[in-house]
């Protein structure tokens, strides 16, 4: 058996904490709030002018943000969401929560992100709007969205936990849909240990979420505490998905490092790019004009008859390696819950279900170094020298 190429496992994405976030959480940990504070309102508001927003509703983690996103559109029983299938299954769980159903749309063969004609197709009478996800971190394209949503009276939203500090032309993501959805998870851009937010430039829409994630009650602890008032009233049936001050303050502290850390990311993208042009078989996917991609994933498409290895083959043998490859994802339509309970098969979105068969994501995170990503491409090297060296 040989050395692994690397020393010490390098996972596909990590978080990336210093001195500073530890300070903001211990700053908050010896305050009077440790939840429902001022934390929250100052996170909301840096976040939302950060990308441009009027509101940003800080919620507990992205498949919450969804949660409330769909809730504050009314979606409901015998109403149709259109959803993009690559991507996690939250995408659509969020419709299917609120009685809805979700209609997977295929993708785009050379970048994965939705399909403009499989979105149109699939619109029906039923149909109130349209979920489309900033795949790996490279923004759709959002004016054609508009476009569909508009002739049909759709709302959008924009599932872009992924994107984060990109852009489409020259527009940050954050205020390309009427409601804009993000991650704080730890392998995202930046993180809170969970979290997530929804952008918006409606007020109201702000506003009935704030209500969603607290229980559907009108006021918090702290308004009611600042207001000498012990009354409240529940005016819908919400969940609790707060944010703690906790959270929020290492948030504030993450988001300060944003844009270098972004730049760092598209960096990495570029040593990858430089070096898979060298190697047949390994292909990442098309980089769109007009767009600043936030490169939350690095995937490239493995080609097996190039290569002569399928792509579990190399993923195993990846992480032999100590390379922490992953695949983003399985169709989401694929999944048991939706083939039992909503019908949906193989074959209905067939350009994503052959993608599936041909992806993988590579380590991308900041603070890797250049000497990682050589380490990554060396070990894929390595890998397709063995199997033409055997056969």
């Amino acid at each position: 058996m040989s050395t692994p190429t690397q020393n010490q496992f390098l996972p596909y994405g990590r978080q990336w904490l210093d001195d500073d976030d530890v300070a903001a959480v211990l700053e908050v940990l010896k305050s009077d709030w440790l939840t429902t504070g001022p934390k929250v309102s100052e996170f909301e508001e840096a976040f939302a002018e950060s990308v441009g927003a009027k509101e940003a509703v800080a919620v507990s983690n992205g498949t919450a943000a969804l949660h409330a996103s769909v809730h504050a559109l009314k979606i409901g029983p015998g109403d149709e969401v259109i959803v993009t299938t690559m991507t996690f299954a939250a995408s659509a769980n969020c419709v299917v929560y609120q009685g809805g159903t979700p209609i997977f749309a295929d993708v785009d063969h050379s970048t994965l992100l939705v399909d403009l004609a499989s979105v149109e197709a699939k619109i029906t009478d039923r149909s109130k709007a349209i979920i489309a996800v900033d795949y790996a971190g490279q923004p759709c394209d959002w004016d054609s969205l508009k476009t569909i949503a508009n002739r049909h009276g759709l709302a959008l939203i924009d599932d872009a936990c992924h994107a984060l500090g990109g852009s489409y032309k020259g527009r940050s993501v954050g205020t390309l849909a009427d409601l804009n959805t993000f991650s704080l998870h730890p392998v995202k851009h930046i993180t809170s240990g969970e979290g997530g937010l929804v952008t918006t430039n409606d007020s109201e829409l702000a506003r009935q979420m704030r209500i969603f994630r607290n229980h559907g009650i009108t006021t918090d602890h702290r308004e009611r505490s600042e207001q000498g008032s012990w009354f409240y009233e529940m005016m819908d049936l919400g969940f609790n998905y707060r944010l703690t001050d906790i959270q929020c303050a290492l948030g504030l502290s993450q988001l300060k490092k944003l844009n270098a850390w972004v730049e760092r990311r598209q960096e990495i993208a570029k040593l990858y790019d430089t070096a898979f042009a060298e190697i047949p078989g390994i292909t990442p996917l098309n980089l769109k004009e007009e767009v600043s991609h936030a490169y939350h994933l690095y995937v490239v498409r493995v080609d097996s008859n190039i290569l002569g290895i399928e792509r579990s083959e190399l993923f195993n043998a990846l992480r032999a390696e100590g390379i922490g490859v992953n695949v983003h994802y399985v169709p989401v339509h694929l999944h048991p819950y939706y083939r039992d309970n909503f019908a949906s098969e193989p074959g209905q979105c067939p350009v994503a279900e052959r993608a599936y068969q041909e992806i993988l994501s590579l380590p991308m995170f900041p603070m890797m170094s250049n000497e990682d990503v050589q380490s990554v491409v060396d070990s894929i090297a390595k890998v397709i020298s063995s199997v033409h060296t055997d056969s």
